[in-house]
């Protein structure tokens, strides 16, 4: 069971910064890389998917409740900002996935009597392998 959700583009803030590693004169003088900012408690998320998020345990929500996202594996500024709300979109869509509840079940009867057989069987396999009387 998922619960639906938008991301509103509005309330996602970027900021283009300068990209680490390796990437030549490039790298010193372009900024490629992406910082993503998403505010989740005043976001237009359902109530219900803000609690969820919130509460898992990801080093990308500050305490205050904000999703950080670094994007700078493209070399374009664009190719990055779409990856980091690709991340983004991934992020909520987990916790918007409520996984179903497990309901325990009894063992048949059938199943039950087969094991018993498997294990009688195995019993007198390993009986067989004792030391021969002459």
């Amino acid at each position: 069971m998922n619960i639906p959700f938008a991301i509103d583009p509005a309330e996602v803030e970027f900021s283009a910064i300068r990209a680490q590693g390796a990437g030549g004169q490039n790298v010193n003088k372009v900024s490629n890389a992406v910082h993503l900012r998403f505010d989740v408690r005043a976001s237009s998320l359902p109530d219900a998917l803000k609690q969820r998020l919130l509460a898992t345990r990801d080093q990308r929500i500050t305490d205050e409740g904000v999703v950080v996202i670094k994007a700078q594996q493209h070399r374009s500024l664009e190719q990055n900002r779409e990856d980091a709300m690709a991340r983004l979109h991934e992020l909520v869509a987990a916790a918007a996935h409520i996984p179903r509840v497990r309901k325990a079940t009894k063992p048949t009867r059938a199943s039950q009597r087969r094991r018993l057989e498997g294990k009688t069987l195995r019993s007198g396999i390993k009986a067989g392998r004792g030391k021969v009387q002459a």
